[in-house]
């Protein structure tokens, strides 16, 4: 194992939660390439069920339905040699489509539904499945794997979360303004936060890292010293 890690134990979560702009995807995606670990992205899976959703024409207000289509969904996530997501719903790739801004507006309404995440749930658990995996979420410390072996939460001030998504939208062609991203990350903020199932909280038992003004591989050797703690 690299890093040093070479007695890391049979069954590792690493459980990374924390708001948008925070660095989870990119963090958590090192860690699991260094780690040689299964990377988990959680919200491209309920991303993937809202654009499933669209594409049905499924009212975002019809759990029922949505629960429906979730028990017929296969979502599968792939990492490839230089450590790319790609995502298919049922076989297709929609890695692109699901970052679509249609997509970003409408996917809280149905990561909001109890009976919708309790589906997703199982298909969350499935995906890491092997023992050996980081995800990255909202809720992966806290309703996902309440018992993973590492609870990172990570945060970073509002300026520097825009920044991040600013340029991130910018380098991908779409034309937005940082006053735009701005009022996005602060509404998807107060959703997180407020929603009445699973909604985003520090795990008590996390470990907290303010990522502001830090380097991705910063934050990841923070978080591989936290695993070579956990596997003395």
């Amino acid at each position: 194992m690299k890093n040093g890690v070479n007695e890391v134990k049979k069954n590792l979560i690493i459980a990374i939660d924390g708001p948008a702009g925070s660095g989870k995807s990119t963090v958590a995606k090192e860690v699991a390439r260094r780690l040689g670990l299964l990377y988990v992205d959680t919200g491209a899976m309920y991303r993937t069920l809202t654009l499933k959703a669209t594409r049905e024409k499924i009212a975002f207000d019809d759990e029922k339905a949505l629960v429906e289509l979730a028990g017929r969904t296969v979502i599968t996530l792939q990492v490839n040699r230089d450590f790319k997501l790609s995502v298919l719903l049922d076989g297709e790739d929609v890695s692109e489509e699901i970052r679509k801004t249609d997509v970003t507006n409408n996917v809280k309404y149905v990561a909001r539904l109890a009976n919708v995440r309790k589906q997703m749930l199982k298909l969350q658990r499935k995906a890491a499945s092997s023992g050996r995996a980081v995800l990255e979420g909202r809720d992966i410390g806290t309703v996902v794997f309440p018992d993973a072996g590492i609870k990172i939460y990570l945060d970073a001030n509002i300026e520097e979360r825009v920044k991040r998504r600013y340029k991130e939208l910018i380098a991908k062609g779409y034309k937005v303004t940082p006053e735009e991203i701005g009022k996005d990350v602060k509404t998807r903020d107060y959703t997180d936060q407020t929603r009445e199932v699973a909604p985003l909280k520090k795990a008590d038992d996390a470990v907290v890292i303010d990522t502001t003004g830090l380097s991705i591989n910063e934050v990841a050797e923070r978080i591989i010293k936290e695993v070579k703690s956990f596997v003395r």
